[in-house]
């Protein structure tokens, strides 16, 4: 089984890049985890509506504004993921240094594309 990733800003609409990332990452037999807003289920993924301390979150990948991450600055560092994927209009600079700055790799990137092109 590939390592664990959580998507953060998960979507029950099916046309959002988060709900197409679960199911990519779920089609290539990922363990995923989800939070959203909303609770609900994407295949088979149950969407967190609490903040849950993970503690076999390999990637994070990113589906919130800058704006809206900044909540979540102390529970992205306390899951201590190996990695956090920034996918378009998720770009953070204050947040890469933050994560550089706990052992963190950051990867501006689109998770689509990564494994569309079977670099995940």
């Amino acid at each position: 089984m590939n390592k664990t990733t959580l998507v953060l800003g998960a979507s029950l609409k099916p046309e959002r890049y988060s709900n197409i990332a679960i199911n990519r990452l779920r089609d290539k037999d990922h363990e995923v985890k989800a939070f959203g807003l909303k609770s609900g289920e994407i295949n088979n993924v149950p969407i967190d509506t609490e903040l849950i301390s993970y503690n076999d979150i390999n990637t994070i990948s990113m589906y919130l504004s800058p704006q809206r991450q900044k909540s979540y600055y102390d529970y992205i560092i306390g899951l201590s993921p190996k990695r956090v994927i920034f996918n378009p209009g998720t770009e953070n600079p204050e947040l890469y240094k933050i994560l550089e700055e706990n052992n963190i790799e950051v990867e501006v990137a689109c998770t689509l594309v990564l494994l569309a092109t079977n670099q995940y």
